[in-house]
């Protein structure tokens, strides 16, 4: 078991840094650089598990709303990325999603995204499996093309009703008419103060309750299903790949060291190393654009 390794305070907010893990460390040897090594393991790779953060989002220009500079107005995500935030402002709140969907719109999917979608595509006709565990709610893996994606923090574009429970897709731009034009990132904005009945509101008949962004707040729990699912993904793989994250995340911050610990290679490419690089057999620095299409290319003992 994977998941059920974790405390159970620790499957709460993404910013929960820390978590007790239960498994002995194994000794640290320094990761290698070697590509070709790489390629040899992943031509035989047959089940490949990639944990996907921010970094592999920042070459695309979406902004992180962390560190220095990481705020919209005069807040950072922390601030409003909660539930008592929503409670008690929901129409800041959602001018702050709002904004982000509308940047999203903008934004493509970059070399990193659309190597890992062409890979999952080519090695689906050879038998073999891809799998994206993501971190980031932007979608471009989806946009990319990837089809097997495990988003464990949510989606900016899908609402959930806080009356009903309906979790539903949406991508409508801006996501209701009051909301047009709102949302500016500039410290001196004035704040919209929309009334709640004009917020977006659920369209299943008879319901019309007030929606939510879909994605993990700070101090919530995340979805036990999908974690379910990231267990199982994580106990299969023979391979795993860490891309453009900071191993400081949790719980997704001990997904690779504990796939690791049970003997299976991981190659970590991120423009740093992170607290996790000496766990992993492989650390390949630089942007996730740059290291990762070599990687993923195609092999010369693939058939297809």
């Amino acid at each position: 078991m994977i998941v059920c390794k974790v405390t159970r305070w620790a499957l709460t907010s993404p910013l929960c840094v820390g978590l007790r893990i239960t498994c002995r460390a194994p000794e640290m040897v320094r990761p290698s650089s070697n590509l070709a090594e790489f390629r040899k393991e992943f031509a035989k790779a047959k089940h490949i598990a990639i944990i996907t953060g921010a970094g592999v989002s920042a070459e695309s220009g979406v902004p992180t709303f962390r560190g220095a500079g990481g705020y919209w107005r005069t807040w950072q995500a922390q601030d409003l990325a909660t539930p008592g935030a929503f409670s008690r402002d929901p129409s800041l709140v959602w001018e702050f999603y709002h904004y982000r969907r509308e940047v999203m719109c903008s934004k493509k999917p970059n070399a990193a995204h659309l190597a890992i979608a062409e890979c999952e595509a080519r090695l689906s006709q050879q038998g073999r499996s891809v799998v994206v565990i993501t971190q980031n709610i932007d979608e471009l893996h989806h946009r990319a093309g990837s089809k097997h994606i495990l988003e464990i923090h949510g989606s900016l574009f899908k609402t959930r009703c806080l009356s009903c429970g309906e979790v539903k897709e949406n991508h409508k731009s801006p996501i209701c008419p009051a909301l047009e034009g709102k949302g500016a990132p500039d410290p001196e904005a004035k704040d919209a103060r929309i009334p709640v009945n004009d917020l977006p509101r659920c369209e299943r008949q008879g319901c019309h309750g007030l929606l939510r962004p879909h994605v993990v707040w700070f101090g919530e729990t995340l979805d036990a299903d999908i974690l379910t699912s990231v267990e199982q993904e994580l106990e299969k793989c023979d391979l795993c790949l860490v891309v453009g994250t900071s191993s400081i995340v949790y719980p997704a911050a001990m997904f690779a060291p504990q796939v690791a610990a049970r003997g299976v290679p991981v190659a970590e490419f991120n423009t740093e190393c992170t607290p996790a690089t000496m766990r992993f057999v492989y650390h390949f620095e630089g942007p996730c654009g740059t290291m990762l299409p070599p990687a993923l290319a195609r092999h010369e003992s693939e058939s297809i």
